[in-house]
């Protein structure tokens, strides 16, 4: 009689999750269009749905189908390719309706600062993107700090140890992690700025780089913070052996929309990415 299956561990699920997941968005990125417009729907709406799910609000039913509503709006005109002008005053009337309905019906604005993290940095990341390869190489490069500031950190801080970063929020996080992934992100940002689509020199790559990883950790810690104030240690099970989709991406759409206004500060207008990589 054969013996029993022995069940996955929770690493063998986490690293099968991860690759499939890594190589599904990497292609998605790829294409860009409307498979991106999609996938960035779909990550909007997920995080507004373990946001609700984590912060209920007493008597908020239909103040939670109202914010679902304004999400699926606003997504919707993303899906069709709006500017982000449009994007951005349409998200900003939607705020100010929930906000309104929250003051009337005294469910509070927690609602109101779920559809903000929703759908803010998934219209910088949309937007960021566009159609053409600057808006492919700069995806990417967010990605590579991004991800390299996780992984870094993790097995820097598993090999050095020492003082915690946050005890009260997120006990397994140390300060030399947090170095060390800062200092890997940026040898890979620097690393873009050798490509001769670069906009820029090495150090200022190298410096918005650093600005991401520092940003993507401090959104990694507020989620960190809003999982401990709300008693639960996913945001949700939605993604085996990860949790919730706010866990992978809590860094990634706090550095997204930070490298949004970053280019927009260097004069991408309504291309972003062309104040970064320039083909």
């Amino acid at each position: 009689m054969p013996a029993p299956r022995r069940p996955r561990s929770n690493l063998q699920l986490r690293i099968i999750s991860a690759v499939v997941l890594g190589f599904a968005v990497l292609l998605i990125t790829y294409f860009g269009g409307l498979p991106f417009r999609l996938m960035g729907a779909a990550m909007a709406g997920a995080i507004f749905y373990e946001w609700c799910a984590m912060r209920p609000e007493r008597g908020a039913s239909m103040h939670t189908v109202l914010g679902g509503t304004l999400l699926a709006a606003v997504m919707t005109l993303m899906v069709f390719d709006q500017s982000a002008s449009m994007l951005f005053l349409g998200l900003a009337a939607a705020l100010f309706i929930l906000a309104m309905h929250g003051w009337a019906s005294r469910t509070g604005f927690g609602m109101v600062a779920g559809l903000a993290y929703a759908a803010a940095p998934t219209l910088a990341l949309v937007h960021l993107r566009a159609d053409d390869r600057s808006g492919l190489f700069a995806i990417l490069f967010l990605f590579a700090v991004v991800w390299t500031t996780d992984i870094m950190a993790y097995f820097t801080g598993r090999t050095l140890g020492g003082a915690k970063l946050a005890p009260s929020i997120s006990p397994g996080k140390t300060w030399s992690g947090a170095v060390g992934g800062t200092v890997f992100a940026v040898l890979a940002g620097g690393a873009f700025a050798l490509h001769e689509s670069a906009a820029h020199g090495t150090v200022l790559i190298a410096l918005i780089a650093l600005v991401l990883a520092v940003i993507s950790q401090i959104g990694d810690l507020f989620e960190s913070a809003l999982k401990r104030r709300s008693g639960v240690k996913d945001s949700s099970n939605l993604i085996p052996g990860h949790g919730g989709v706010m866990d992978r991406v809590d860094g990634l759409m706090a550095a997204a929309l930070a490298l949004y206004l970053l280019a927009a500060l260097l004069g991408g207008g309504d291309y972003p990415a062309h104040a970064l990589f320039r083909f």
